[in-house]
């Protein structure tokens, strides 16, 4: 039986990155479909990129923050390059939203080469450059690149995807909505499959009613 799970995600937040890996440790369990929305977390960066020390922490919260990150990372087997700058993925947004609708079967792959590109491979995916490299290397034509950052739909649909989380209570990322329930952060995948499990549960005494 398959079930809707929407996520609320960013290819520039690293906890996002740790959620996606536990999400996929739940496809031998459960059959679901995802619903991909995103989550712009850095509006205000440059698409050039700035360095990660502009972002406000203090030293000892972001030295904390990245122990954790590795620690996580580590345990989900993720390879994780040193985080020296931070840049804007509103390009890389309308990207995967326009190849979602235009060439859905490359969706999952431009979806992993995001993170992976960013997170293991340190590129700047706000450069479009870059983005063309990551597009092609997945199969995705030059034609789509374009209308994901010409067509006004898909900017609109990120503005929606924006009114979707404000109005489920969602203020930050990654954000999972399985069935009723509403679980935020990379939480340990058990807390994933104890909603996972109670959805469906849910979702079976539905269809048998």
């Amino acid at each position: 039986m398959d079930m809707k799970v929407t996520v609320f995600s960013d290819y520039i937040c690293p906890f996002c990155y740790v959620g996606d890996a536990r999400l996929d440790r739940l496809r031998d369990d459960y059959d679901f479909d995802v619903d991909w929305c995103f989550f712009e977390i850095h509006p205000d960066n440059p698409p050039q990129g700035r360095p990660v020390e502009e972002l406000g922490y203090d030293p000892l919260t972001w030295s904390r923050m990245m122990e954790n990150l590795e620690r996580m990372a580590a345990a989900e087997g993720l390879p994780l390059a040193e985080r020296r700058f931070t840049t804007n993925s509103h390009r890389a947004m309308l990207l995967a939203e326009a190849t979602k609708e235009v060439a859905p079967e490359s969706f999952e792959g431009l979806h992993k080469a995001l993170f992976q590109g960013y997170f293991r491979d340190q590129q700047n995916i706000g450069d479009a450059s870059v983005l063309r490299e990551i597009a092609a290397d997945c199969g995705i034509s030059e034609a789509i690149v374009e209308q994901a950052w010409s067509d006004p739909r898909f900017a609109e649909r990120l503005y929606d995807q924006q009114r979707r989380a404000a109005t489920n209570g969602i203020t930050g990322v990654p954000a999972f909505i399985v069935g009723r329930y509403l679980v935020q952060g990379a939480v340990p995948v058990e807390t994933l499959r104890t909603a996972f499990s109670r959805a469906l549960s849910e979702q079976q005494g539905a269809d048998y009613d």
